[in-house]
């Protein structure tokens, strides 16, 4: 008999649904996606909500990480096993706070792509480093791979975990940057699991940025 912790799960960490202003992607039909592409876990991580991730989470209660991507007053968390809304705008370290409260893992969304709104300041984060968990070291939207080597580079020098993500706000997108991680339940296991996992990571095109502009636009129409 094969004990649970031998299963190993793909996993995709980096996800958005039309509860985030720019994404249209309706939860349920997420999920059916993750199933046909072999997806065994997903986060869920709208921009400042959580309301699709718990949506999903009750349609799918095993495939389904509740997270956020939370706009700080710098750059963006990225938290895993959220329980609560946490609002955006704050202090880095405020956020950080609010989400070890709820005992979430919390990583740093995208830290060096330059083509973000919102961009970290080096020294902030060499500050708040020693509060995560882990960094996003390799994010398929980023133009090219020299974001993601910066942050990977980054997450070594400061013994971070890593974790990686499609960042996808389609579904074609979903599956570019995946996980093979050993079976984890709960926010203390899936730490765990971060220390073995293998990465299975490919860039987005450019175009994809266009989902994101277009779901905006349709939104403003409505």
């Amino acid at each position: 008999m094969i004990d649970q912790k031998d299963r190993y799960l793909r996993v995709e960490l980096h996800a958005h649904t039309c509860h985030s202003k720019d994404s249209l992607v309706q939860p349920e039909r997420l999920l059916s996606d993750c199933q046909r592409k072999g997806i065994d876990r997903i986060a869920i991580t709208d921009h400042n909500a959580v309301d699709g991730a718990f949506e999903a989470k009750a349609l799918d209660p095993e495939r389904v990480i509740v997270g956020e991507e939370i706009e700080t007053t710098q750059g963006e968390l990225i938290a895993y096993f959220v329980k609560a809304l946490v609002p955006a705008g704050l202090e880095p370290l405020d956020t950080i706070e609010r989400l070890k409260a709820q005992n979430a893992v919390i990583s740093v969304a995208h830290p060096f792509d330059p083509i973000r709104t919102h961009q970290w300041d080096p020294v902030t984060l060499i500050k708040i480093a020693p509060f995560l968990d882990a960094i996003e070291v390799f994010n398929a939207r980023c133009l090219s791979q020299t974001p993601n080597t910066k942050a990977a580079e980054f997450a070594r020098e400061q013994d971070l975990l890593a974790t990686v993500g499609s960042d996808a706000h389609s579904l074609w997108e979903v599956g570019r940057a995946t996980l093979w991680m050993a079976d984890f339940n709960g926010p203390d296991e899936f730490r765990a699991s971060l220390r073995t996992a293998r990465q299975e990571t490919k860039l987005s095109p450019a175009f994809v940025h266009l989902f994101s502009r277009y779901a905006v636009l349709v939104k403003k129409l409505l």
